[in-house]
C-alpha cells in the first residue's frame, strides 16, 4: 500500500501562501509516496511541482507528484487529478465531473458535507469517480463520517486529504492505495476500483480557525472589489 495526500494547496492558491519546495520536503519528510497539489482553480503550482520533482527525484525521496485543481462549481469544490490544463469555474458539479472525464481524470468530490468549506452538499448523481471522506480540516469530524456514510451506501470509491495550507499540515490526512508501482494510471484504477483507505488525523483547531478568519478578511476584501462570484 502506497501512501498519498491527494489534497494539497500551494502559494498558487488565492488563499495559500506555501511555497512548493516547503510543500515538497514536507511531503517526503513524512514519508509519502505521492501527493497531488490542487489548488483553487488554478494548475500552474501542480505543474511547476511537478517539474521541479522531475527535474531533482533523488532530492524528494523519489515522491509522486499528480497535477491537479480544485475547481469551484455553481454548488462547491470538486478535486479533479490528472490535469494539465485549467478547467471552467462555476459549471454545475456534473458538468464538471464529466469535463474531467473527458480529460481522463479522476474527480473527487472534496469535503461534500461540510458546508463552511464549500462541500456540494451530496454525492449521488454527482458524476464523481471518488469521495473525499476524511479531510483533516473537518473540526468535528461529524462531516466526514456523514461523507463515509454515503460514500458505502452508494458504494462510492473514498479518499482522504489533508487539505494543507501550511507545509506543517501536509500528509496529515492521506490516502492508503493498493498500488505496486506508484504509476498514476496505477493510483487511479486503484481509486476507480474503490482499493483505497482513507485515514490520518484532525488538523488542531486553533489551526482551523486561524485560517477561516484569513478567509473572511480575504472574501470581504474581495466583495469591496466588486468580486463576488467566488465559490
Amino acid at each position: 500500500m502506497l501512501k498519498y495526500d491527494f489534497h494539497i494547496h500551494s502559494k498558487y492558491s488565492r488563499d495559500c501562501e506555501t511555497p512548493l519546495k516547503e510543500i515538497l520536503r514536507a511531503a517526503a519528510e513524512r514519508n509519502l509516496n505521492g501527493i497531488a497539489i490542487c489548488d483553487h482553480d488554478e494548475i500552474k503550482g501542480a505543474l511547476k511541482a511537478f517539474e521541479i520533482v522531475k527535474s531533482n527525484p533523488e532530492k524528494y525521496g523519489g515522491l509522486h507528484v499528480i497535477t491537479g485543481t480544485e475547481v469551484s462549481t455553481s454548488k462547491g469544490h470538486i478535486l479533479v487529478l490528472g490535469v494539465n490544463e485549467k478547467i471552467p469555474s462555476f459549471m454545475t458539479p456534473e458538468e464538471t465531473t464529466d469535463y474531467a472525464r473527458d480529460l481522463n481524470a479522476i474527480s473527487i468530490v472534496a469535503h461534500p458535507f461540510r458546508k463552511s468549506a464549500h462541500g456540494i452538499g451530496y454525492l449521488e448523481g454527482s458524476g464523481a469517480d471518488a469521495a473525499e471522506t476524511f479531510n483533516s480540516k473537518c473540526i468535528t469530524n461529524s462531516s466526514n463520517r456523514k461523507a463515509k456514510a454515503e460514500a458505502e451506501r452508494l458504494g462510492m470509491p473514498q479518499t482522504g486529504g489533508s487539505d494543507a495550507h501550511i507545509a506543517e499540515l501536509v500528509g496529515r490526512g492521506y490516502t492508503l492505495v493498493n498500488s505496486d508501482t506508484g504509476a498514476t494510471e496505477d493510483v487511479f484504477n486503484a481509486i476507480l476500483r474503490g482499493e483505497t483507505t482513507p485515514a490520518g488525523e484532525k488538523t488542531p483547531k486553533g489551526i482551523v480557525i486561524s485560517q477561516m478568519k484569513k478567509n473572511v478578511v480575504r472574501r470581504a476584501r474581495m466583495m469591496m472589489n466588486g468580486n463576488m462570484k467566488e465559490c
